[in-house]
């Protein structure tokens, strides 16, 4: 995997065979980006990244900029990864090892941006749980942006906060918003 852009660009990272990792790929990574850059100023922004797998999205949010970012994901060897990784890097990223569904279930915090990577093969009504569980709790600051990536089999548009999705060959990202600070004017 590669960093795209920012303090690092161009920076491979090399993630050991034996982690249960589906990175996502430079060119929907790259998409989203162009994206995300009409939508929010990344710097100094908050980032959570669910199922975060290899870090792959937090090391690119963090070469662009971003103040903060949280990666949550179950698996031990995927945590130690990310925090050696994030030392090398000087990137301002923490760790968390648990469950995706019962940390958000928990978790009292409020991030610009939370990025969701779950395995494929979960079920679409685990997919879906993910926004629900996201706004029921909160977690989302004034003008936050959910992003969920899946494959193109799964749909998400019937979540109460679905705004669109983009579709990048087999991969899909669908974006919720968070509340607007216009909404509370």
């Amino acid at each position: 995997m590669r960093i795209i852009s920012g303090t690092h660009k161009g920076r491979r990272i090399s993630a050991p065979k034996n982690l249960p990792v589906r990175p996502t790929t430079d060119m929907s990574k790259e998409a989203l980006f162009n994206i995300l850059r009409h939508k929010i100023h990344i710097h100094d922004i908050k980032m959570l990244e669910l199922f975060a797998g290899s870090g792959n999205m937090a090391y690119e949010f963090c070469s662009r900029g971003a103040g903060s970012v949280l990666a949550v994901d179950q698996h031990y060897p995927c945590i130690a990864f990310i925090k050696k990784t994030a030392e090398e890097l000087d990137f301002p990223i923490d760790t968390i090892k648990a469950d995706v569904f019962k940390f958000i279930e928990k978790h009292k915090g409020k991030y610009d941006i939370i990025f969701a990577d779950p395995p494929y093969a979960l079920e679409e009504e685990d997919f879906l749980k993910l926004p629900e569980y996201v706004f029921k709790n909160e977690l989302l600051a004034e003008d936050g942006i959910l992003i969920i990536e899946h494959s193109k089999h799964t749909s998400l548009s019937s979540s109460e906060h679905f705004d669109n999705e983009r579709r990048y060959g087999g991969t899909v990202f669908s974006f919720f918003n968070g509340p607007s600070s216009e909404e509370e004017e």
